[in-house]
């Protein structure tokens, strides 16, 4: 064999290489890094396999294109996602996994740092709180150095409405004997606009908290639009608290 062939060769071997890189997701992510991969890629690897005739990425794509986007399909439930073809028990487990370590890993980043603005509350309990289908009421209880003491849940309530009474609200607050709080609630559809109710509710407790002397420091409405949009509501923001 020439030297010219055993060059083409080689070339060829390393293109061919570097073409199977590129489309294995797992030799991508070993070469070039989480960050170089898609969120189908990254489906992918947890997916392992598809079924007949779909492989794994393309069983990733169908994915996101049922639920629209990666967010929405991590709202899904294990059993919503074990019922898709192709994802069964043991991926739909896989999935779930994934996504919950995602979710305590951002509230673990944010344990330690001020929580005083709604981008914090959103990386304490956005990722666990866009999930659930009704509405949960919860109150962030916070030290003099406004760090997180505990978060308590006041209510959990239908599908588009929770309903607590502020001395629900009131009493963890003084038992932890916080210096201040975050009220903060999910709204299952998606939409972090607040509702006649919820800015009503913010009134009263903006009123009980100054009578009381306690520091109501905002209500964040969290939510998870799949259009770019922000995804949570903060009334201390708009000047509301």
């Amino acid at each position: 064999m020439g030297v010219l062939a055993r060059d083409f060769i080689s070339v060829a071997g390393a293109k061919i290489k570097e073409i199977a890189v590129q489309e294995n997701p797992q030799e991508k992510l070993f070469a070039q890094g989480h960050n170089a991969l898609s969120d189908c890629e990254l489906l992918a690897i947890l997916l392992r396999a598809g079924f007949v005739g779909v492989n794994a990425l393309e069983l990733g794509q169908q994915l996101l294109k049922h639920f629209g986007s990666l967010g929405g399909l991590s709202r899904c439930t294990v059993d919503a996602l074990a019922r898709i073809k192709g994802v069964g028990n043991a991926r739909a487990l896989q999935l779930a996994a994934a996504f919950a370590l995602a979710s305590r890993l951002s509230a673990e980043s944010v344990r330690k740092e001020r929580i005083d603005s709604p981008e914090r509350v959103f990386q304490l309990l956005g990722m666990e709180m866009r999930v659930l289908t009704k509405e949960s009421l919860r109150v962030v209880l916070l030290d003099t150095r406004f760090q997180l003491m505990r978060v308590e849940e006041i209510s959990r309530g239908t599908v588009n409405e929770s309903i607590a009474h502020p001395r629900d609200i009131f009493g963890p607050v003084f038992t932890a004997s916080a210096y201040a709080f975050i009220l903060v609630h999910n709204h299952p559809s998606g939409d972090p606009s607040p509702s006649d109710a919820d800015r009503k509710l913010t009134a009263r407790l903006t009123e009980a908290a100054r009578l009381l002397q306690v520091q109501l420091l905002d209500h964040v409405i969290l939510g998870s639009p799949d259009n770019g949009r922000t995804p949570w509501f903060s009334f201390k923001q708009l000047g509301l608290i």
